[in-house]
């Protein structure tokens, strides 16, 4: 064998074992897509203000220490849900992950206070409603 077949040889199964051990395009896992969460609060008579505050000066911070990317949070601009709802998206890696977020945030010790604290004089919360999403394949957020 002559020494340029020899190299021509070794170049060939270091390619072929640089493949095989990165693996095809086919087998490359399929990329993870975020889960999104939707909740929608609908505050008791007269609290939504109270709701705000406990979400700007609490909620916000502990959902962050708990691993809940904060996306955005709205509420509606005409009557009667203006006076009333509080809509919000969170993302997290996935939905076991937004579970486990969610059962650290309950169990936070912090979080206890601060809803003893806001909630002294009444319940702020009459209704809360949960919708995971997934992204479509054209959604210009994933």
């Amino acid at each position: 064998m002559s020494k340029l077949t020899t190299v021509v040889s070794l170049a060939f199964v270091s390619f072929l074992g640089l493949a095989v051990l990165r693996g095809s395009a086919d087998d490359k896992p399929a990329a993870k897509e975020r889960v999104f969460e939707m909740r929608t609060y609908i505050a008791a008579p007269g609290k939504l203000d109270d709701l705000n505050s406990r979400f700007r000066n609490h909620t916000n911070a502990l959902f962050k220490k708990h691993g809940m990317e904060l996306i955005g949070y709205w509420t509606p601009n005409t009557e009667p849900a203006s006076k009333n709802t509080l809509i919000y998206i969170l993302a997290y890696p996935s939905k076991d992950a937004a579970d486990k977020s969610w059962k650290a945030f309950r169990d936070d010790p912090e979080w206890k206070k601060v809803v003893l604290q806001t909630e002294a004089n009444g319940k702020l919360v009459e209704k809360v409603e949960s919708v995971y999403m997934k992204p479509t394949d054209y959604s210009p957020i994933k």
